[in-house]
């Protein structure tokens, strides 16, 4: 009887085994990329994860001078290094380049998935603490490199996005959207910060983005959902995942854009004046969806976050559902690949890269932790036509690459991206703390 006992309890174990052995092995992707790009990427059935697929480049910084890849008739030098968790840009009118120090706010450990989240944190290069800073980058000479490093400003809470407007500089903290009076030129801000409104904090994606409209009049802010499907409840996600508009004079705002899961980097396109997003889309649905994507936004429109995903797939993993809201969830125009995380837009109106990337939009691409093979780590091109679309059948092209190295480790991870004032691109590098300028050869 003991021996029959103890065959069962072997086979159990087994068994057990077997099954534990078969979850936890991860979702490899099953079509190339570029099927999952473009403006009609194809959308295959979700591969719904319980444990998630978790494959994230481990950061490992540049060493003996290694730098990024540039594509042919580019070539790519450091503008400044030595920087602190460097993430967002922004050109001030006067040539100085100002870049947002700063990571995550520290975050509560209450269970399990927080501990796999700080150690993923840790892992891909963020588990740093937040500098809280502003700093103002110069090149006093001309030669593609900033000479000047100054502490803009200090004492900040997670800041991301910046804005100059009607004499006051705008900072997007994790909480607040702020500002300060400064006049460029200027290379120490001494005035306390103002609040104009409060932001939605706590939870995940935790950057506030910043764009200020050429009237002068509106200021629109880029704020990510607090989890990833509204897992916590609707109530954890008011006035998020979302693009705010917010009336500085009046320190109101309403909502312009929703069913963003997580909208980062704004520009306006500059043949139409449309406003344009890039957006990080949900995960653990599988290798293969669903893709980050950049897009116009109008007032009112609604990309269906959490229920709707590409123009109205649904997820089944939301409750309770919005059948209602189906139809009226509208599609994005260009994805850039699943999980690639898109961070940073900027158009290549001012840019001087020669023809190839005279008219389109260039896209930093964080990297993914929820795909097998690795996604992103790299600086994509979308081209644009002339009305102000991407191009027929077009795919995003390699602008700036080799942040993975040969054993798949991240020396980089590419965030904000803009153009400077001689019109090479500038790219901020998390992991490699630095700042990288692409140029014509």
């Amino acid at each position: 009887m003991r021996k029959h006992i103890l065959i069962i309890l072997a086979i159990v174990i087994v068994l057990a085994g077997a099954v534990i052995w078969w979850a936890v092995q991860p979702d490899v992707a099953t079509l190339p990329i570029a099927k999952v790009e473009g403006e009609r990427p194809t959308i295959s059935a979700p591969r719904d994860q319980t444990i998630p697929t978790v494959a994230v480049a481990d950061a490992v910084g540049w060493k003996d001078g290694a730098t990024p890849v540039a594509a042919p008739g580019l070539k790519v030098v450091p503008f400044a290094n030595g920087l602190d968790h460097p993430r967002w840009l922004y050109r001030l009118p006067n040539g100085d380049i100002l870049v947002a120090e700063t990571n995550s706010p520290p975050r509560k450990v209450a269970g399990i998935a927080d501990v796999v989240m700080g150690y993923l944190l840790k892992k891909g290069g963020a588990g740093v603490a937040s500098p809280n800073r502003i700093r103002l980058l110069r090149d006093t000479d001309g030669d593609g490199v900033a000479e000047v490093q100054t502490v803009l400003i200090g004492g900040l809470n997670s800041p991301t996005g910046m804005a100059l407007m009607g004499g006051y500089l705008y900072i997007a903290d994790t909480d607040a959207l702020l500002r300060v009076p400064f006049t460029p030129g200027e290379t120490k801000i001494t005035a306390k910060p103002e609040q104009v409104i409060p932001l939605s904090g706590g939870g995940n994606h935790w950057a506030r983005t910043l764009l200020a409209d050429p009237a002068g009049k509106y200021l629109y802010v880029g704020v990510g959902s607090s989890t990833n499907i509204a897992e916590n409840g609707l109530d954890a996600e008011k006035y998020r995942a979302n693009i705010l508009q917010v009336d500085p004079v009046a320190k109101s705002f309403r909502v312009f854009g929703a069913g963003l899961r997580n909208p980062q980097g704004m520009a306006f396109e500059p043949k139409s004046g449309a406003l344009w997003v890039a957006v990080n889309e949900r995960d653990m649905l599988g290798s293969d969806i669903v893709p980050d994507y950049i897009t116009r936004v109008g007032l009112g429109d609604n990309f269906g976050w959490p229920w709707y995903y590409w123009g109205g797939y649904p997820d089944a993993r939301v409750k309770p559902e919005n059948p209602a809201l189906q139809e009226y969830s509208k599609r994005p125009d260009f994805a850039m690949g699943p999980h690639v995380a898109a961070l940073g837009l900027t158009f290549a109106n001012d840019a001087k890269l020669g023809p190839n990337f005279a008219n389109g939009a260039f896209v930093g691409e964080h990297g993914s932790w929820n795909r097998v093979p690795v996604s992103g780590y790299k600086v994509a091109y979308v081209p644009f036509g002339d009305l102000g679309f991407p191009k027929k059948g077009a795919k995003p092209v390699d602008v700036l690459t080799g942040f993975l190295n040969a054993k798949g480790q991240a020396q980089g991870r590419p965030v904000g991206v803009i153009t400077d004032a001689t019109g090479a691109l500038l790219v901020a590098d998390d992991v490699g703390n630095t700042i990288w300028r692409v140029s014509a050869k």
